[in-house]
């Protein structure tokens, strides 16, 4: 029975069942029916307790004891009809949890249904529809009226309004023009427009959400059970007063009937059940988790790191100066920059390219481009060596060139050319985001950037962030993170960009901010915010400790109502076939109790 599912174990198990009330009922073969029943039983047994011994093997500790001795001890009696009902319960709960497991992130789940396979690509004989996994960057699409847009692009004609509520979970559509962008998922309103290509459908917003869901479908099915941690004392006391009913009773059976409300059905039950309903409604708020262990992780998050740029600030930065060294003219030095960076995702090159844009700057053709990490670029523009990015990269010998705000420097065959200045802002709602997190006991807040102190720290204060960490490399960024002390531990990191990515990894729980930022950041992160609002994040720690508040509640009932029937049953009033039945009302008390993590308000 190992080789099959769980759901077909459950239907084999009714079908012995079937047979054995045929053979007992209809052909009055109770003998047969027992020796049937009491083979299905050891055979499922058996199986139980191969998985039991893997998990003691992996040092923890499971509830399968209890169901292994109440299967055990009642066909040892018997009472075979109630070790039937038992294997029922077992067999059904391991398919309900598989089917619980199935139905995370429903509200997501829409998109492997819609997920678009062609596009109009724009020819010269009018359109083609291609596959979309065959459309290369820089093709010109047509996305027509109500149609979904199949990948990512910049607007280069039409204006209109799109429907981002799938990726956002925002419900009000969102107006586009020229030279916006505009995400794969997106529904277009009444006008065509015609898109030029960015990224392949593979790299596409649309499809990295595809895949997000893919991997919470191949992953969620055995989700940390709740109940494990309280298995050791009520595996224990079950058996004391097991035996204690039996050695007051000298009756065998007072064993088992003990033992079979003890079964432990609910308590398996009601953790799964419980982070799953919190998956799905993390999954209406615009907020993927990836594994049902993540919510219990951030549930009890005590530290919160958070990268600056695109984060805590809304990393729409413009440019506030061009400053040329010497003769340069503002242009020359704005037409070298905008060239090196134009392959960048940084945001910096996002917004110097946009500014360059605007100022009708051309771009040159760049060969021999490399990149370090955190420091900057290094490319060949027109004969020439430029390189773009910190001071210390660029120009370390030029002390007078430094400046106290957000700068990206450029030289030019090591001389020095200039800078470039932006202003940023703080996003509205992180200075709130930061005091719910506080009171959701989160008190330990700390900024970890590769920008200049001073910046940071003012931008630190202005959100109620005690502690920073600037000037940071990748590097420095998972140093900081591992010497947190582990009493202040689970520990979340939230990013968005590239270079955030090893960092989400490092944390306890990484928490990308997916709506603006880079594939590799979401690849790598346990948390995926689909809206570009630093609240969420607040939020998903509320629906995490809601979550696994009514988990625990859940557990806890289930234990309460076994313990009073453990009781009443080693009087000996309750029947075993009636206590098995009697998980029934258990499971449903027990499961009905874990979905209220989903129903909750958002």
């Amino acid at each position: 029975m190992q080789r099959l599912s769980n759901k077909q174990k459950l239907w084999l198990t009714i079908i012995i069942a079937g047979i054995a009330l045929i053979l007992q009922y209809g052909f009055h073969y109770p003998l047969l029916a027992q020796i049937i029943v009491t083979i299905a039983g050891a055979i499922v047994a058996l199986t139980m307790l191969v998985g039991m011994v893997k998990t003691l093997r992996s040092g923890k500790y499971g509830v399968d004891l209890l169901a292994i001795l109440a299967v055990v001890a009642t066909l040892a009696v018997g009472e075979y009809w109630a070790a039937m009902v038992i294997l029922v319960m077992l067999t059904g709960g391991d398919a309900l949890e598989d089917y619980a497991a199935k139905k995370a992130n429903t509200e997501l789940k829409a998109l492997l249904d819609n997920s678009p396979r062609f596009a109009h690509v724009v020819t010269p004989d009018g359109s083609k529809d291609v596959p979309v996994n065959d459309v290369p960057v820089s093709a010109k699409i047509i996305v027509k009226p109500g149609e979904l847009v199949p990948i990512d692009g910049l607007i280069i004609k039409g204006t209109g309004e799109f429907d981002e509520s799938s990726l956002t979970g925002e419900a009000r559509p969102v107006a586009k023009t020229v030279g916006d962008t505009v995400m794969s998922g997106s529904i277009n309103g009444d006008e065509a427009i015609t898109l030029t290509v960015t990224k392949l459908a593979k790299d596409s917003q649309y499809q990295q959400l595809v895949k997000l869901v893919q991997e919470a479908e191949q992953t969620p099915a055995h989700f940390v059970r709740l109940a494990d941690r309280y298995a050791v004392p009520f595996t224990v006391v079950a058996i004391l007063i097991s035996l204690l009913a039996w050695w007051l009773s000298k009756d065998p059976r007072r064993f088992a009937e003990v033992l079979v409300v003890a079964s432990p059905c609910p308590l398996i039950l009601a953790a799964p059940v419980a982070m799953v309903s919190g998956m799905s409604r993390a999954s209406r708020n615009g907020i993927v988790v990836k594994t049902g262990s993540v919510l219990e992780k951030l549930a009890g998050a005590r530290t919160g790191a958070f990268d600056k740029t695109g984060t805590i600030t809304n990393g729409h930065l413009t440019v506030a100066q061009i400053l040329p060294a010497g003769t340069i003219t503002k242009e020359r030095l704005l037409h070298l920059a905008a060239s090196a960076e134009q392959d960048s995702s940084h945001i910096l090159a996002r917004s110097l390219l946009a500014y360059a844009s605007q100022h009708n700057i051309s771009l040159a053709a760049v060969s021999g481009l490399t990149e370090e990490t955190g420091k900057g670029i290094t490319a060949m523009i027109e004969g020439h060596q430029v390189k773009v990015g910190k001071r210390q990269f660029v120009a370390p010998q030029n002390q007078q060139a430094a400046l106290d705000t957000t700068a990206i420097y450029v030289s030019v065959d090591g001389n020095y050319y200039g800078a470039i200045a932006f202003t940023d802002h703080v996003r509205p709602e992180a200075a709130q985001t930061m005091a719910k997190l506080k009171a959701a006991g989160v008190t330990n807040l700390i900024m970890l950037t590769g920008d200049q102190r001073a910046i940071a720290q003012q931008v630190a204060k202005a959100v109620g962030i005690s502690t920073v960490k600037a000037d940071l490399l990748p590097q420095d960024k998972i140093a900081a993170l591992q010497s947190i002390p582990q009493s202040e531990h689970p520990v979340f990191m939230v990013g968005d960009g590239v270079n955030d990515a090893p960092s989400l990894a490092t944390a306890d729980v990484g928490i990308a901010m997916g709506a603006h930022g880079s594939t590799a950041a979401s690849e790598t992160a346990d948390v995926v915010i689909l809206k570009d609002d630093l609240a969420k994040v607040a939020k998903a720690v509320t629906i995490s400790q809601d979550t696994l508040r009514i988990a625990k509640q859940a557990v806890l009932i289930g234990i309460a109502i076994c313990t009073v029937l453990m009781l009443i049953a080693s009087t000996g009033v309750i029947p075993a076939f009636v206590g098995a039945m009697l998980q029934e009302v258990i499971d449903t008390v027990s499961i009905l109790w874990a979905l209220k993590a989903r129903q909750l308000h958002n």
